[in-house]
């Protein structure tokens, strides 16, 4: 299935780059912004704006606040992850307390999967 670019929303992304959580923003510089496979942040695919994306892996990294546990968080991040997986593409979530808590965790698995899903590729 294409990817339809919402041009509506590149504004939003813009501002939510400049806005970035704590968590992303230390997700973003202490990790991400240098890793050796291009990542970008506050990607806009579809009609939705991801938190991080890597082309090259087909990759959307998601990192959830409180409001993503509610019952009405957790049914729109299960339709998110669906129509993504649409476009052929995998999601992987980390909490903002996995990243305030063990980063080093969730920087290991992010290199994991970005490596298990490029080893193939050129």
């Amino acid at each position: 299935m294409p990817r339809k670019h919402n041009k509506a929303l590149t504004p939003n992304a813009r501002k939510l780059r400049k806005n970035m959580t704590p968590e992303e923003r230390k997700l973003w510089f202490e990790f991400l912004r240098l890793y050796p496979v291009h990542i970008l942040r506050q990607k806009v695919i579809g009609n939705f704006i991801v938190d991080f994306y890597c082309a090259k892996a087909k990759l959307v990294i998601e990192l959830d606040g409180s409001q993503h546990y509610s019952d009405a968080g957790i049914n729109d991040d299960q339709k998110r992850t669906e129509t993504l997986h649409t476009y052929d593409l995998a999601v992987i979530r980390f909490s903002n307390k996995d990243i305030n808590d063990n980063f080093p965790g969730v920087c290991q698995s992010i290199d994991r999967v970005i490596q298990d899903r490029t080893m193939n590729k050129v």
